[in-house]
């Protein structure tokens, strides 16, 4: 192989002596390098010094084209439009997250909840109204690209609900019905975009373990109002002002144990 003279060099030493090009044309650096280099001849004691300074640089050079290159695969919203329509698309952190839609604990847990507080706060149908209730809306909240389960907008926040494919205003109430395959997103990544953007009350249903958690946000935190369990009633903010049995929610026990999705694992 032949190798066309890339650097420029300047050698300082007492007999001017010339530094061994062969071998400087022989290390592994990219051959588009225009490089000026200091260096003492070989025959010194630092004569590694030329080769250490051409690996460092090409090195750094290195690692800046990694970073780029993972700044390039971070998912954007086209990686969102692509999915299959059988799938939910999200992408928080930057990360694309696909996964099946929700299976029966689960969807008919987050449809009767839904419908429990959706007929008395949206509709005002034997409750004080005031709210957007929606079933999974795409949210885009900064870079985060989520799918809550059920969420609620107080319409004095929010007195249209805006037309579009999405939403950018973060809601003032969100629930997430935990299932194997979401349950890792729900708790941690999509949680914590939830603290970030202010939303004012949380609600975590989990059908297995027949069980409502819910939260409310003071200050920075979110802070523990209830943990119901089974058929307890449920009377808590922001719909206090409604009360329903919390075995509504939930088939009868001993039925759909075993996974919808045996071959995927948890996100």
């Amino acid at each position: 192989m032949q190798f066309r003279p890339i650097y420029e060099i300047a050698v300082h030493s007492r007999q001017n002596s010339i530094l061994d090009i062969e071998r400087i044309k022989l290390l592994k650096t990219k051959p588009d390098a225009r490089w000026k280099f200091t260096a003492k001849p070989f025959d010194s004691p630092r004569a590694d010094e030329l080769e250490s300074k051409l690996w460092i640089h090409d090195t750094m050079k290195k690692s800046r084209s990694n970073k780029a290159d993972a700044a390039s695969l971070r998912a954007t919203y086209q990686d969102v439009l692509d999915a299959p329509p059988h799938k939910v698309a999200e992408i928080v952190g930057g990360k694309l997250y696909s996964n099946p839609r929700p299976a029966s604990p689960q969807a008919v847990a987050k449809t009767r909840l839904g419908s429990l507080i959706g007929m008395p706060f949206d509709l005002g149908c034997g409750g004080p109204g005031g709210w957007w209730i929606l079933f999974e809306p795409e949210l885009h909240l900064g870079e985060d690209i989520v799918v809550p389960d059920i969420t609620g907008w107080q319409r004095e926040r929010m007195p249209v609900f805006p037309t579009g494919d999405y939403c950018t205003l973060a809601p003032d109430w969100v629930c997430e019905v935990l299932s194997p395959l979401t349950r890792k997103l729900d708790l941690v990544d999509k949680r914590a975009v939830y603290l970030r953007e202010a939303v004012g009350f949380l609600s975590l249903i989990d059908p297995d373990a027949r069980s409502l958690e819910a939260f409310k946000l003071r200050g920075t935190q979110w802070e523990l109002i209830g943990t119901l369990f089974d058929d307890a009633q449920v009377s808590l903010p922001p719909f206090e002002a409604i009360s329903f049995n919390l075995g509504k929610l939930w088939l009868p026990q001993g039925e759909h144990k075993e996974s919808p999705y045996p071959d995927l694992k948890e996100t």
